[in-house]
């Protein structure tokens, strides 16, 4: 069946190149894994989403190949005070409509994203700003409740968008007929089948190279390796480790790696009865052979994960040991809650990740060696990452991955433990829970690099005893590639068209 379904995609895809004629040589083509959620930009913290909508808004500011901040709309930005920026933007910047965008669209955009009736998963990286003030068409002052130090970091992430195009057509239209101001502008969208991008020729930096984009969810790997091979893939991403010398042995294809910003990870629902019991998530921990899942799964291409951020970010601790594999003293820590032979409930997607339905399976295998029965369900992407961003899913644990924008660990740390989130799984009791967030709140609130590395040092530390998440690894991020485009994969798995040009 599956053999079938790989055929039909690749004939899908030829009959999409013969009736584009000759323009599918000016097509490009990316398979991911999974389809986007949504093209509203604040309703949304994946990336696969992220790479669809990015080609259609532009950020004020942006970070360069070599994840550095560099100016986008905003031509320059100014540092107040501790707490206020001005940033002024750029006169000659145009939605797909035509209309300018103006200081308005940036203050738009950002009480957007803060108002709670948008219920946004993305409000927590904006709650720092207390103001947006306009000061003339083409110039904000930002004013953060406290000295903030990755305000730059978060406005590189900020998209702006249309005020008066939303306030038209409304905020569930706009989710799927958006206009930006970006490189390329949306033709149309066939859930999971295809979102089609067509250049936007008046773009204010000047015209890009690709004229049209096809970006299309295809779950199975195996399938994207197919379409690769078959020259009806520009851009594959997650490409199994096992198919990278088949893939570099061809003519006209070869893989490209980065050093990724994402780690795996088993996150624990705390609040469910069996996980509640710290012995219960210790146990867990011990039965996961995870050097095994990076050799023979991921062929080497991951390290090991010792907390819950990467090791790019400011505040990762090199100190941390993991926990280890010892399956005999997760059967002992079972048998003394009386948790042996219980079902676990375990959630995953299959698709989003690099070889995650196959991850997951070798987890289930390895706790249902120490005696938990694992009911694993693998969840539509979209429903999943619903589930998640609204603090709704229902399992005791789930396989997720993360990579911060921001490069510090803090942004994280907030996220995933921070009981302000609707994502953070961190519930243990009201002291504990106080005392941690306070000293994130600390962290987030002072300007002093070293001061918030010992801070960020100190939560890491404190949060091993309560093994709120399984560490798994930290991922490189393998790509297959036609040789007809010049592109370099980005360690923040971006895939911005606009930095793509064709060979031919």
């Amino acid at each position: 069946m599956k053999k079938f379904i790989m055929i039909l995609l690749i004939s899908t895809l030829i009959l999409i190149a013969c009736s584009h004629d000759n323009v599918v040589e000016k097509t490009l083509v990316v398979l991911q894994g999974v389809d986007a959620t949504t093209l509203d930009p604040i309703m949304h913290t994946d990336t696969p989403t992220g790479n669809v909508e990015y080609q259609i808004f532009d950020t004020l500011l942006s970070r360069n190949s070599s994840m550095e901040i560099v100016n986008n709309i905003a031509k320059s930005y100014e540092n107040l005070s501790e707490t206020r920026w001005l940033i002024t933007i750029e006169e000659e910047v145009f939605f797909h409509d035509g209309v300018s965008l103006t200081a308005k669209d940036v203050k738009y955009s950002i009480e957007r994203i803060l108002d709670p009736e948008m219920n946004s998963p993305r409000r927590g990286y904006y709650d720092s700003i207390n103001s947006v003030e306009e000061i003339s068409d083409y110039q904000v002052i930002i004013e953060t409740k406290y000295p903030n130090p990755v305000i730059l970091s978060r406005l590189a992430e900020l998209r702006v968008v249309p005020k008066h195009y939303i306030e038209e057509v409304g905020n569930q239209e706009f989710s799927i007929n958006p206009i930006g101001s970006g490189p390329y502008k949306l033709e149309s969208w066939v859930r999971d089948e295809e979102i089609v991008l067509v250049r936007n020729d008046n773009y204010w930096k000047g015209k890009t190279d690709i004229a049209k984009v096809l970006f299309k969810p295809v779950p199975e790997s195996s399938a994207r390796v197919m379409a690769l091979q078959a020259n009806q893939a520009d851009i594959i991403t997650n490409v199994p480790p096992h198919q990278i010398d088949e893939i570099n042995s061809a003519d006209n294809i070869s893989t490209r790696s980065v050093d990724s910003t994402r780690f795996i990870m088993l996150a624990q629902t705390i609040k469910r009865d069996l996980v509640n019991d710290v012995r219960v998530r210790e146990a867990i921990n011990l039965a996961i052979n995870t050097e095994s899942i990076i050799s023979n799964i991921l062929g080497d291409n991951a390290i090991l994960s010792t907390q819950p951020v990467c090791n790019f970010d400011l505040g990762y601790n090199p100190n941390i040991e993991p926990l280890g594999y010892d399956p005999e003293r997760a059967i002992e820590l079972l048998t003394k809650v009386g948790a042996v032979n219980e079902t676990i409930v375990m959630h995953a997607p299959s698709g989003r990740y690099s070889m995650d339905k196959e991850v997951a399976e070798a987890i289930q295998a390895d706790l249902s060696y120490v005696g938990l029965e694992v009911d694993l369900q693998f969840i539509e992407w979209g429903a999943y990452v619903g589930s998640i961003i609204s603090g709704q899913i229902d399992a005791d644990i789930w396989l997720i991955g993360w990579g911060s924008a921001t490069f510090d660990a803090g942004t994280t740390l907030k996220q995933w433990l921070h009981t302000s989130q609707n994502m953070s799984q961190y519930r243990l009791s009201e002291s504990r829970n106080e005392y941690i967030d306070n000293l994130i709140d600390q962290g987030l609130s002072t300007l002093d690099n070293t001061i918030r590395e010992e801070i960020y040092h100190k939560i890491l530390e404190e949060i091993q005893n309560d093994i709120p998440f399984v560490n798994l690894y930290q991922q490189k991020d393998i790509y297959g590639s036609s040789n007809r485009i010049n592109w370099k994969p980005r360690s923040d798995e971006v895939i911005k068209v606009a930095e793509i040009s064709w060979n031919e």
